[in-house]
Parts: C-alpha cells; sequence; structure tokens
C-alpha cells in the first residue's frame, strides 16, 4: 500500500529511514511536521518530503496516512486536528495504536442536502426542518432521517402523526420520538425514518440501514431529498452538499476540535443555534469560522418554539431539551409571541425519572410539548390520564439580526444546476 509518512526532528533521521523500511507499506514521500533537537541538516528520509500533507497527497497519490511522529511535535490536539486534514481528502490515518478510516459515503442519484452535527442536542433536527420547510415550498421534499430508536425497516410517513398515533405508536413498544416522526409532524413532509446503532469519532456507523433507507427515498421519485444525521453520526451516503449544525452550548475544544474538524471541513454553510445569545457564543463562531472552508457561512440563529396549536389565553406547561439557563426567554418568547400563561418550564425530557417526578406537581390546561426522548411516552400519556391537552411544539430557527441570510444559502445550495 502507497504510504505518506508523518515524521518530525525529535527522531534522527537514520531511526526513521529504518523504520520506513522495516514497516509494511511503500513509502513514496514523507512530511516533517516539526522539532528540531535532532536535526543536523541535510536529512535524507530515503523518500521526497513535501512542504505539507495536502500538497503531498495531490503530487504522491499515497493510499494511506502513515503517522511516524510523537510528542511534543503532535501532541493530542494536533494529531487529531492533522487526522481530520488526512480525513477529509478521503484517506486512513494510522499511527502506532491507532487508525482513523474515513466514513464511507454511498453515491445517491438525486440532489441531496445533508445536515450534520457536532453532537447530541445541538439544534440538527430543527436546523432540518427549516430547511425541509422552506425547499418543500417550491419543491417536493423527502427527508431522510436515522436515530437510535429507529424502525428495523425504513419507514414511509407520508402523513404528519397526530399526538394520538404516536401514543399508539409508543404502546406498541416503539420509540414514538424518532426524528422521522418529529419531522413529518412538524413539517409536514413525507419522510423516511431509519436506525443505526454505534458512532465513530469521525462520524461514521457501526450498523444502519440509510443505504435501503436511500433507495426507498430515492424511488419516491422527490425533486430534493435532506438526509438528517444522528447526534454526531453522518449519514453514509454522498450528499451533494451539507450543512453542519454546532451546539453554542458546547466545549469550543470539542466542538471545533476532535474529529469535529473533519465534520467542519465538510460544510457547506454552519448554523449555530441557541436560545440565548451570549459573548460565549461569539468566541465560539470565531473558532468554527477559522475551523471551515473558506468562504462557507457561520450563521448564528435563535431557536424558538412554536406550537402547533394555539395556545392563546391559556395556562401552558413546557416540557422540552433545553438548558435551565434558557428556561425563561423560553418562557418569555411563549408568553409575549403566542399569549399563552407558562406556570411552569421543564428540560427533562431526556430524564424520566426527573420528569415523572415533576408532573406529579403540575397543574394547566395544556402540556406543551417538544417532540423528544420521553415526550410521548411520559409526558403525552400522563396528559392522556389527567384529561389534559397535548400540543406538540416546533423550533423555529431565526437567524440573529446582522447575521448572513440562512434561507438564502439554503437556496442556493439547492440550486442544483437550475
Amino acid at each position: 500500500m502507497r504510504a505518506l509518512a508523518i515524521v518530525d526532528g525529535e527522531h534522527y533521521a537514520p531511526v526513521v529511514r529504518d523504520a520506513l523500511e522495516e514497516l509494511p507499506y511503500e513509502f513514496v514521500a514523507a512530511v516533517l511536521v516539526g522539532g528540531r533537537e535532532k536535526l543536523r541538516g541535510g536529512e535524507d528520509y530515503g523518500v521526497p518530503l513535501a512542504a505539507d500533507v495536502e500538497l503531498a497527497i495531490a503530487t504522491h497519490a499515497p493510499e494511506v496516512v502513515v503517522d511516524l511522529s510523537d510528542e511534543p511535535v503532535l501532541g493530542p490536539v494536533a494529531r487529531m486536528a492533522l487526522a481530520s486534514r488526512v480525513l477529509a481528502l478521503g484517506l486512513p490515518y494510522v499511527g502506532a495504536d491507532f487508525r482513523f478510516d474515513p466514513p464511507v459515503f454511498e453515491p445517491f442519484p438525486l440532489p441531496s442536502i445533508g445536515v450534520v452535527g457536532t453532537g447530541k442536542r445541538v439544534g440538527k433536527t430543527a436546523v432540518t426542518g427549516h430547511i425541509a420547510r422552506l425547499l418543500s415550498r417550491e419543491r417536493r421534499v423527502v427527508v431522510v432521517a436515522m436515530g437510535r430508536g429507529g424502525p428495523p425497516e425504513p419507514e414511509v410517513v407520508a402523513t404528519p402523526p397526530t399526538v394520538e398515533m404516536l401514543v399508539e405508536v409508543s404502546r406498541s413498544g416503539r420509540h414514538a420520538a424518532s426524528d422521522h416522526l418529529e419531522t413529518a409532524a412538524l413539517v409536514g413532509v413525507t419522510t423516511v425514518g431509519c436506525r443505526r446503532c454505534g458512532g465513530g469519532l469521525a462520524g461514521s456507523v457501526s450498523s444502519s440501514n440509510v443505504a435501503e433507507g436511500a433507495r426507498v427515498a430515492a424511488e419516491l421519485a422527490p425533486d430534493l431529498v435532506v438526509f438528517d444525521g444522528s447526534g454526531a453520526a453522518l449519514p453514509p451516503i454522498a450528499v451533494d452538499r451539507m450543512v453542519v449544525v454546532v451546539g453554542s452550548h458546547q466545549d469550543p475544544i470539542v466542538a471545533t476540535g476532535y474529529l469535529n474538524a473533519f465534520r467542519l471541513s465538510l460544510a457547506d454553510a454552519v448554523v449555530m443555534p441557541t436560545a440565548e445569545p451570549s459573548t460565549e457564543d461569539e468566541a465560539l463562531r470565531h473558532l468554527v469560522a477559522a475551523a471551515v472552508p473558506r468562504g462557507v457561512p457561520v450563521i448564528a440563529a435563535a431557536l424558538r418554539p412554536r406550537p402547533l396549536e394555539t395556545v392563546r389565553g391559556r395556562t401552558v406547561a413546557y416540557f422540552c431539551a433545553a438548558p435551565p439557563r434558557v428556561h425563561g426567554t423560553l418562557r418569555e418568547h411563549l408568553e409575549s409571541a403566542h399569549g399563552a400563561a407558562v406556570l411552569h418550564v421543564s428540560g427533562n425530557l431526556a430524564d424520566r425519572e426527573a420528569l415523572r417526578s415533576e408532573l406529579r406537581r403540575i397543574e394547566a390546561d395544556v402540556f406543551l410539548v417538544e417532540l423528544k426522548a420521553a415526550a410521548i411516552d411520559v409526558v403525552a400519556e400522563a396528559a392522556l390520564e389527567r384529561g389534559v391537552d397535548v400540543v406538540l411544539a416546533a423550533n423555529d430557527v431565526v437567524p440573529l439580526p446582522g447575521e448572513p441570510e440562512l434561507d438564502e444559502r439554503v437556496l442556493e445550495m439547492a440550486k442544483f444546476g437550475r
């Protein structure tokens, strides 16, 4: 296998040269990534030295990049950054005790946009819904969504499910808040539900039926397909455009480092949803902007709940997955924009025990709920038992003042030769 070596000046050149001869690769070039302690000048590694990784790969066409460097030249942070660059070029990156392979993306015959996240609960499904809603005004759009609670066989949902229908799904033992059901219910486009298990550092999945789901979507003959990722896992489909969603609450080291740098390198646009803008958001935004390809916009946007039915003049308990620090903002929005009298805001949809505990203390006319986690099997069931109305809430993605125009960017990405 043709290989590019990553070497440093903390090793004597003869040691590196002997290693290149011993290892089971055909080394065609090397890149010296730093370090000077053991350099005497005129070092000969037995292969050509390239100025950087990208040039070496373009010039010498290796099939794998082999890291023979070490601390202090390539510590964990720098090494993961280099791995991200290599994976973005489609090559494996291997070292003494590790191997990273780029995700495998299957070809897809129709125009497509992928929406992926840098973690869980970053607002990815809200962004998918926004894109699907916008593009479905003039196109026939199908969304393929994969989740950890998806169906064993790809499932087409052509009619928006009601709360009653979702309760029946839950009582049958299935996950009634799976992303494809959420998008179908809140956006109203046809969705194809898929499942996945496991997620690698670069976004590969251990097992999924998404490829089969993509074939099902293609048979529906849409104008465009939106592929919705799951957590930080990437749909294993070669999409034409990619939107990466970064959570404003994420540690910047996580959001832009490790192999999230690889995800960001795939972006045609980045969306940073937040419930309440802060100075920390701006600092993260600068780091994200430095990690994406030149010219890719980073768009900060607010997430705002929107009840699918009117709650004006009614007492409301709102159930979501947002952290407590933004509950006040969400309450204020529901009261000012939708006329609700908000008695309680819960962020415990992902904690069934805490959710059941607080439900015993809540009295309201309406349970307003995001369609996530325990929304149906706990909140909706409690509401039905007590005769309380259940209303689903979408999350609208609203670009903040002064930000690049999200809709304009999405429409530009979706032209596909028009």
